[in-house]
Order: C-alpha cells, then sequence, then structure tokens
C-alpha cells in the first residue's frame, strides 16, 4: 500500500513561527538522512487522519516536497497535551540499498483454537504488540503474523518462534529471539475460583472425618469400666 503526503518547505523557524504556522493549518516538521536537513510544514488534516493508520506508522511513505518526490519513514511525531493536534513531525529520507530500523506491528491470528484457550479456558496475554526490525526498504513488512493455533495452557511463544519476511531479521542483541510474544494464562478469577473451591473441599473432608471420629470416642468411653474408689 503506497501512502504519499505532500509537503512545502519553509524557512522561518522558531516558537513563534511554528505558532503562527499552526494557526493556519499546517505543521511543522523536520526532514534529515541523506543530505542536508529540511525544515518543512504540511497540512494538518491529511496527516492527522494519516498517523490513525497503522500502516501509516511502518511503511515507506512517498513525500512530494515542492513537486519533487522521495521515499521516506515517520520517525516521530509530537501531539498536544490535551487537544487532538499534531504538534510536530520527524521525516528520513531512506535510500534503496540502505538497510532501515523499524518497529512494525504484530497480528495476532488463530487465538480461538488455540488449546490452551479452547480446551482449558486460558486467556491470551500480549507480551508484545510490535517488533524491531532491520531490513532493506524493498523488504519492509506492513506487519508481522504471529499465529497462536498451537499454543497450550502456560506456554509462550518467542521472538524466535516467529517466522520473519525474507530479507527481514530482529533487530538488537542475541537474546533478543528469547523475548515473549504472548503467552496462554488461567484467569485470574478461575485460578482464585479453584483454589477457594479446593480450600471448601478440604475443610469439609475434615469436618467429615470428626463427625466419624466422634461417635466412636463415645462407643471406646463408654465400655471402659468405671474406676473403683478405694
Amino acid at each position: 500500500m503506497k501512502i504519499e503526503i505532500s509537503a512545502t518547505s519553509r524557512k522561518a523557524q522558531g516558537t513563534g513561527a511554528s505558532r503562527r504556522l499552526r494557526k493556519t493549518g499546517r505543521v511543522p516538521g523536520i526532514l534529515y538522512g541523506d543530505g542536508e536537513p529540511a525544515l518543512i510544514d504540511v497540512d494538518h488534516n491529511n496527516l492527522y487522519h494519516n498517523l490513525r493508520k497503522e500502516s501509516f506508522h511502518a511503511s515507506i511513505l512517498t513525500l512530494d516536497l515542492d513537486g519533487k518526490k522521495e521515499q521516506v519513514l515517520l520517525r516521530d511525531f509530537h501531539m498536544h497535551p490535551f487537544r487532538q493536534q499534531v504538534q510536530h513531525i520527524d521525516l528520513q529520507r531512506v535510500a534503496k540499498d540502505k538497510k532501515v530500523h523499524m518497529k512494525v506491528p504484530l497480528h495476532f491470528i488463530n487465538a480461538d483454537i488455540a488449546p490452551g484457550v479452547k480446551l482449558n479456558g486460558g486467556i491470551i496475554s500480549h507480551v508484545m504488540n510490535d517488533l524491531n526490525i532491520v531490513c532493506l526498504p524493498a523488504d519492509l513488512p506492513a506487519f508481522i503474523e504471529v499465529d497462536l493455533a498451537g499454543l497450550a495452557i502456560g506456554h509462550s511463544i518467542h521472538v524466535s518462534d516467529l517466522k520473519l519476511p525474507k530479507g527481514v531479521a530482529v533487530a538488537g542483541h542475541g537474546h533478543a529471539g528469547d523475548a515473549v510474544v504472548a503467552t496462554v494464562q488461567i484467569p485470574r478469577g478461575a485460578v482464585e475460583a479453584e483454589a477457594e473451591a479446593a480450600a471448601a473441599a478440604e475443610a469439609a473432608a475434615t469436618a467429615a472425618a470428626a463427625t466419624a471420629a466422634a461417635p466412636a470416642a463415645a462407643t471406646k468411653a463408654a465400655a471402659k469400666p468405671a474406676e473403683t474408689k478405694k
């Protein structure tokens, strides 16, 4: 899916200039990477709606800057503390022959047929919702699929278990593959209910044992000859 955004170059900078720019419905930003950094501004409404799309955060974007198109990545953006307003955006140029580090979303499938869920009533706990990867721009996936079909109760899926697309590698050190992606757990309420049921059963068994022992003790006491006073 190709996403294109338009931008114009700007010269004015500083807090005052950025505030005036926002009042006109534009968002100040910066474009960096190969070549000289460039100050830019983009349409706020278009940018705001694009930011709500998952693909906008993990795709190679086409930036039309003053009529010249180039490939970029969204690297950062800042929102107003309490208004639905984008304050600033950072874009990075990408080169076809240079690998990029990106955080891509994880899409979980087959949770409903996982043995831990279907047979044991467990719930899926998502420990990770995205993954840091490294690849060439052409190999950048929109997302990575996590298949939960074989996940049993108490078991986990690790990063090393994921099937990564061709040309894609996990970013980070060697231990990154040991990180847990998802696990199946028994709901806390069910654990507590099971513990309460076990405690109640134990208490009932103790009471039953005590009740059964009482007649025997009484019979034994009755059968014992009374002591004769001298």
